[in-house]
């Protein structure tokens, strides 16, 4: 696992990166909140262990940053001397996902760190399927599955079928599907759109009783179970 550690007390901190390391680890440290910020900006971590008292940006602003500004989801371990309910509540609603008081057992330190990256995985792996009604988009495998039949698609069926089945019983003008498949933000006056929708229902509703893409009619198209006011 790889491991960010924002701790300005360079005994603990040396600690629990020696600690780490021993385990398999690999641990970067940062000394406070400004360079653990910059650190993340340039770098994807498994987890971060974070110290509530930082000179640069404190723990909570820290974390809100990776949250807000960043956009970043990576598990946060908080640690702080200050074990009050409220700090505790304070750090859980800036945005980590466990909290930790000092002094601690490096035992107990690592067995948080394990389960949060363990939830964190499940997370991403949950989020990496895509599922409506029989069909799975794999967005790793890229691999797409309907009533557990494989159906291949090429690059472009894909990124159209992973546009619709994102946003299920919303219709999606040909404009907005020119944009995020072919990446033009204006009308080609070509029916493009429409030839890969036909592509993919081929692929996709063909040889099923429930068809699944959908025209709207003066709109564009759409993934739902249904066929009601569209073809």
């Amino acid at each position: 696992m790889k491991v960010l550690l924002i701790e300005d007390e360079k005994n603990i901190a040396s600690f629990i990166e020696k600690s780490l390391e021993a385990s398999g680890h690999q641990v970067v440290t940062a000394f406070d909140g400004e360079t653990g910020l910059e650190i993340l900006a340039a770098a994807e971590f498994d987890a971060i262990i974070l110290d509530v008292i930082l000179p640069k940006h404190n723990g909570w602003e820290v974390c809100q940053q990776v949250r807000q500004r960043l956009q970043r989801d990576t598990p946060i371990l908080m640690l702080s001397a200050m074990n009050h309910t409220n700090h505790i509540i304070k750090g859980l609603d800036s945005g980590a996902d466990d909290y930790l008081a000092k002094p601690f057992k490096m035992n107990e330190l690592q067995a948080r760190l394990q389960a949060l990256a363990r939830r964190y995985r499940r997370q991403t792996v949950a989020a990496s399927m895509l599922k409506y009604n029989g069909l799975e988009v794999n967005m790793e495998a890229k691999e797409v599955w309907r009533d557990g039949r494989k159906i291949k698609l090429t690059i472009r069926e894909f990124k159209l079928l992973e546009c619709l089945i994102r946003n299920p019983g919303k219709a999606l003008s040909r404009h907005e599907l020119l944009e995020k498949v072919w990446g033009l933000d204006f009308d080609t006056g070509t029916n493009v759109v429409d030839v890969y929708v036909n592509y993919l229902r081929n692929k996709v509703d063909k040889g099923y009783p429930t068809k699944l893409i959908h025209t709207v009619y003066g709109m564009g198209y759409i993934l739902k179970e249904n066929d009601d006011a569209s073809e």
